[in-house]
């Protein structure tokens, strides 16, 4: 166990505040990432996110996985995101172990999907790569569920909340796009179908950067071919393959099995979202392969 891990939550919160603090007043002598993994929602980030962090020459942000400035922390203003991040003297000095440029990152699940965040990402870093992971949104709706079921942020049955979804959702985009303080429980919590149509998702974010600045990458390619596909990975991102000693799976969350019945419903569902998705990628999702 580390040290950090093994101080108790309030002495990690302050020192997380006082991190935050004297990074934004740093904040023009931090290195602004080079990549972001925004997403998708339960599709295997924090797996990729620790390979990733294994390789030297890859730094991540401060004290966070993600710091979340572009969907739900935007008005805390520029520095303070940028004060997340490393000093770039700092991190030469870390990465003086092997050749190379040492690069940055932070992930989340949110920015792919949340109204504003792709083109507030383009605002501030143009030149940013984009690192999308999807997984199958059947499955990715069920984890969804279960996931927020276990944080208090879903109370129905999982029947009840895919019928809800449409009411809970009707008017939050317009109004979160209106209101950039506003801040949509149900968007961010019950977007079980919508989260998973990736499709429109993904063309939105082709609209904003250049093609060669995304890489979307599948979490059943990464779990059944990790070394294949993380190789593809940092091949994007122009850094020397380093492999992680060992390709592990974290946040999962283990349950009995989705009824066949409402597999059926979600995979009908999905299915003109998948052929969209085939589209863009020029092949077969690989839960459709």
């Amino acid at each position: 166990m580390t040290i950090r891990r093994a101080l108790p939550h309030p002495v990690k919160t302050a020192g997380r505040v006082l991190s935050v603090g004297v990074g934004s007043a740093t904040a023009s002598h931090r290195q602004l990432p080079s990549f972001i993994l925004v997403g998708a929602q339960r599709a295997g980030t924090t797996s990729l996110f620790r390979a990733l962090m294994s390789h030297p020459l890859i730094q991540s942000a401060n004290f966070h996985k993600g710091v979340n400035y572009f969907d739900v922390n935007y008005q805390r203003g520029f520095d303070w995101y940028q004060g997340h991040f490393p000093l770039t003297a700092s991190l030469r000095a870390r990465s003086r172990s092997m050749p190379g440029t040492p690069i940055t990152f932070e992930a989340s699940g949110y920015y792919m999907f949340h109204p504003s965040a792709p083109a507030r990402m383009a605002l501030h870093l143009p030149d940013v790569r984009i690192l999308a992971m999807l997984r199958d949104p059947v499955e990715r709706a069920w984890s969804a569920y279960k996931h927020e079921h276990a944080r208090g942020f879903e109370t129905e049955s999982f029947d009840g909340a895919l019928e809800l979804e449409d009411e809970r959702l009707d008017g939050q985009v317009d109004r979160m796009l209106a209101d950039p303080l506003y801040q949509s429980v149900s968007h961010r919590h019950h977007a079980y179908l919508r989260r998973g149509q990736y499709a429109e998702q993904l063309l939105r974010l082709g609209e904003l950067f250049p093609e060669q600045n995304i890489h979307v990458i599948e979490s059943e390619s990464f779990f059944e071919h990790p070394e294949r596909t993380f190789a593809g990975v940092i091949d994007f991102l122009g850094l020397p393959v380093v492999m992680p000693k060992s390709f592990d799976r974290w946040n999962g969350r283990p349950s009995a099995p989705m009824s066949e019945e409402t597999r059926l419903r979600l995979r009908n569902h999905f299915a003109p979202h998948d052929e969209a998705l085939a589209q863009i990628l020029g092949r077969r999702p690989a839960w459709t392969a």
